[in-house]
């Protein structure tokens, strides 16, 4: 096992750095919806523990290392390339897609359609990481809290603050923790911080001032809770992934795809500024989107399975 957890994060072929890249895509297109976390789709896609290795390893002889440009040293130290790729695709994904899936969010039926993808992904995830988890009364019960925190949190009003730099910069600190947690959303969590609509503008627009903000926050946040979280995994595995599991199912409440907005800006301004809706309600499936909202459910529920049982075979290194 550890010899298969090296070869993942220190990739070789072409396909390997493909499949990275690719990963790190899905990852920073999940973080840009709220109720959807980068961290469902590193977890399902085999490269979680790598990637909090590969983050733990980073510590002050890694900062020496690379301030004087000794890359391989550093290279030997923390897996880079396998890092590098991952982030060149969530990068790639946030830049690329920020302003599509803004215009998205904006539509309702639009809004519709992409949550259901999402809600297949989540589903999918569940039962594909859920299926190794041993049952006993230990992983139940953590199963069961993890699904009631992430439901507090993704039923938490939105609160309205001002994107100064602390702010911002304790914003990416803790929405880091949440972008790497399954189930529970970085950008929601900016979102109830008053930061998602500054960050997600920045990205659009291109205001790296803003973007560098939060990015310094993030790595300060990633650096203290990857360790933590690592130490879990490494010393109380089922319970930790059990935990992990309940947040995904926690989190399916908030990417249910139809909802209607039950508070919004102008509820508690009093005065039209911007619409921005602050809380929803869950509806039932409405009958004009119901058909397209199953397809893509569907289809992100089998994009998920092929991916998922691809990871399990490179993993194991059986040729794909």
């Amino acid at each position: 096992m550890a010899e298969e957890r090296r070869t993942l994060s220190r990739p070789r072929s072409a396909t390997a750095y493909a499949r990275l890249f690719l990963t790190g895509c899905a990852m920073g297109a999940a973080d840009l919806v709220p109720g959807v976390s980068g961290g469902t789709m590193a977890f399902v896609t085999g490269v979680y523990q790598d990637l909090l290795d590969g983050l733990r390893a980073f510590n002050l002889e890694a900062l020496r290392l690379a301030l004087r440009l000794r890359l391989g040293a550093l290279e030997r130290q923390i897996p880079l390339r396998f890092l590098l790729t991952l982030w060149l695709g969530i990068l790639t994904a946030i830049f690329g897609l920020a302003g599509f899936l803004s215009g998205t969010l904006e539509d309702p039926v639009g809004r519709v359609h992409l949550f259901a993808f999402f809600f297949g992904l989540v589903l999918a995830s569940i039962l594909a990481v859920g299926a190794h988890l041993r049952r006993s009364p230990a992983t139940a019960t953590a199963l069961l809290a993890g699904a009631l925190v992430a439901f507090a949190v993704v039923n938490l009003v939105p609160a309205s603050a001002e994107a100064t730099t602390v702010n911002l910069f304790v914003a990416g600190m803790v929405a880091i923790c949440a972008m790497i947690l399954p189930g529970i959303s970085g950008s929601f969590i900016l979102l109830i911080l008053g930061q998602y609509d500054q960050v997600l503008r920045a990205a659009s627009e291109r205001d790296f001032g803003t973007l560098l903000t939060v990015a310094a926050g993030s790595v300060v946040g990633i650096v203290i809770f990857s360790r933590l979280l690592g130490w879990l995994l490494r010393n109380r595995p089922q319970t930790t992934i059990a935990t992990l599991v309940g947040f995904m199912i926690g989190s399916l409440w908030k990417i249910w795809p139809w909802k209607t907005c039950v508070a919004s800006d102008l509820d508690r301004h009093g005065d039209f500024r911007c619409f921005r809706c602050l809380q929803e309600a869950n509806l039932a499936p409405q009958a004009e989107t119901l058909w397209p909202a199953l397809l893509l459910l569907l289809a992100g529920f089998a994009a998920v399975t092929v991916f998922s049982r691809y990871a399990r075979r490179a993993e194991a290194g059986v040729p794909v």
